[in-house]
């Protein structure tokens, strides 16, 4: 057969408009089978006592800020570790928090895979903030490489705080004094923030923020906790506790190589432009005859 009887073919548009209708219904269904199954992983971890996934931190919205040596530092560099995490201004430190702090740094002294992080919220001038950090963290008992005080410009700072870590309020100063959660912040070897699950005897396990603000006011109010510890040392227990957890967990693979459900959504949009183009052509190709 000669090349020149070859004909060239015609696409047919509504066989394309079909096979890509298909596939977005795959890539749908997909997408909802893959988002069930995070869902069940999550609730199984709060029924067996394990840590609760909040979120996980984007790499693509990652923080860099100076650290206390003057060298800047992205977050990501930290990933592999689990990492504690305290959010407080350099004028008045949260005096719990900085307790804490510094008890873990000598519970963890040899855990080369744990590291500690603070955030300072109000970092003065940009010349002066080598300075203002290396004081901070004099002041703190901070010492690298486990324990980081770090800062950025404040209003990047504070939207990281307030929408990667899911901060209860954006940070703000109101008539002279700082506004902020306090609670702190864990993350694990993968990005994700963790959060304490306590089993709870009469129903769903009970998922709590490290918030030592709060246990400090239940046991103003008397709230008792069970055992002969105060709500805010049976705080500090429970942080220890899931730290060992996140700590004993591997860097799983999966999520190394980036969220399913995401990916699953981003080829499902990129079908659906697909088929909107199909059928923009299509109907070109009618109004053309």
């Amino acid at each position: 057969m000669l090349a020149t009887e070859f004909q060239p073919v015609t696409p047919d548009p509504k066989k394309n408009y079909r096979t890509a209708l298909i596939l977005l219904l795959v890539m749908i269904i997909g997408g909802i089978v893959i988002l069930k199954a995070y869902e069940k992983r999550t609730k199984e971890g709060e029924s067996d006592g394990r840590p609760s996934f909040v979120t996980q931190i984007s790499e693509q919205k990652d923080l860099v800020c100076m650290q206390q040596d003057g060298e800047l530092l992205e977050l990501k560099e930290l990933k592999g570790k689990v990492i504690l995490v305290q959010v407080t201004p350099n004028a008045d430190p949260d005096p719990v928090t900085t307790g804490v702090m510094q008890r873990f740094s000598e519970k963890y002294a040899e855990e080369e895979d744990f590291a500690l992080l603070t955030l300072m919220l109000d970092p003065g001038d940009a010349e002066g903030l080598k300075a203002q950090l290396e004081e901070f963290s004099k002041e703190l008992g901070a010492e690298l490489p486990q324990w980081v005080v770090a800062s950025n410009e404040r209003e990047t700072l504070h939207k990281f705080v307030k929408n990667e870590f899911k901060a209860n309020q954006l940070p703000h100063e109101a008539e002279g004094k700082w506004v902020y959660d306090k609670s702190l912040v864990l993350i694990d070897r993968n990005r994700h923030v963790r959060r304490a699950v306590v089993p709870q005897i009469t129903g769903k396990s009970y998922v709590v923020p490290f918030d030592f603000d709060q246990a400090g006011e239940w046991d103003n109010e008397g709230v008792k906790t069970g055992t002969d510890l105060s709500n805010v040392e049976q705080m500090e227990v429970l942080l220890a506790n899931t730290i060992d957890l996140l700590l004993a967990e591997g860097v799983s693979k999966e999520e190394a190589s980036g969220n399913p459900v995401i990916v699953a959504v981003g080829v499902g949009v990129g079908f659906l432009i697909l088929l909107i183009l199909i059928r923009i052509r299509s109907k070109s190709s009618k109004a053309q005859k």
